[in-house]
């Protein structure tokens, strides 16, 4: 080989590896299911020591990665619960939230609700690491989104949002990356609240949504345009009324509610996959390609905003 060939072949060889570098991993994806998802008690605000165990997993993840590693705590009813957070690009003032919540409802593994959405901060924390960011990027594992803690005050990201407010954090904007790893490409594998949205989304479960409120701030307008031009993977925008059944359901409705620019990133939970809050939300049901393909868009998202 001529020496402009063997520069040509490793500077190709050097970008192979540069692009193989900026994407997620379906190996660890698939190892970080495993340890969240198979464990000797379920993720539920009953068992709070296998909450512990997965919280200190999160943490030790984190801190592979991070700028800085830390436990929120709080209490609730005697026993104390934990929002895992890293942060990246810290010199930053104004941040951007990325949250997904590790307890499961009931005695079932959650492994689309939502160990789906722990690994998509765990493998967003890989690919951050050394990326020149122009906001601070703080990853946020929550505890308490399941019931009965939805919706009221207990809930690690309403404990989260309120902290932010109360010390005058200046937030660009949140994302909650609430089901993100179920896809079906058969006909009729995908519902709506309203029956009518199939005529415009479809009725193919094959395709990732991204969930805002009308009105929903600057943060989620550039954000949900910067994700979908990437192409990363199959993508439908959706706006609508916070009544309409499912638009707030997950962490962001917190940020919402503290006046913060917030949207959900979701396969649509129960309106697609049937599996949603039973024993059979496991692991091999999900779609391990497509996952890290939403992976993937995330990452060149935040690294463009």
């Amino acid at each position: 080989m001529n020496p402009l060939k063997k520069i040509a072949f490793l500077l190709l060889l050097l970008n192979n590896f540069c692009f193989a570098s900026n994407n997620s991993d379906t190996t660890l994806i698939k190892s970080h299911l495993t340890v969240l998802t198979k464990t000797h008690k379920f993720r539920t605000y009953q068992n709070v020591d296998q909450l512990n165990e997965t919280a200190n997993y999160i943490k030790g993840i984190f801190e592979k990665y991070a700028d800085s590693v830390y436990f929120q705590e709080y209490e609730v009813n005697g026993q104390t619960y934990k929002n895992v957070i890293c942060s990246f690009g810290t010199a930053h003032k104004k941040r951007i939230i990325v949250g997904a919540h590790y307890d499961s409802c009931g005695d079932q593994e959650g492994a689309d609700d939502n160990a789906s959405g722990v690994v998509g901060l765990l493998e967003l924390a890989r690919l951050l690491k050394g990326q020149k960011l122009n906001q601070r990027i703080d990853l946020v594992a929550f505890s308490l989104e399941e019931p009965p803690f939805f919706r009221t005050v207990f809930m690690g990201s309403y404990i989260h949002a309120k902290s932010l407010m109360d010390s005058k954090t200046e937030v660009y904007g949140m994302i909650s990356l609430e089901m993100i790893g179920y896809f079906k490409d058969e006909k009729k594998s995908q519902s709506y609240p309203l029956g009518l949205l199939s005529l415009i989304y479809g009725n193919k479960g094959n395709y990732i949504t991204l969930v805002k409120k009308f009105g929903a701030g600057q943060f989620t307008r550039k954000f949900c345009r910067t994700f979908k031009s990437a192409k990363a993977i199959k993508t439908k925008k959706f706006a609508g009324p916070p009544a309409l059944p499912g638009i707030d359901f997950s962490d962001h409705l917190n940020y919402w509610n503290f006046g913060f620019s917030a949207l959900m990133l979701t396969d649509t939970s129960f309106f697609r996959n049937k599996n949603y809050h039973k024993s059979t939300d496991t692991m091999e049901t999900l779609d391990i390609a497509r996952m890290a393909k939403v992976i993937n868009g995330v990452f060149g998202t935040l690294i463009k905003l």
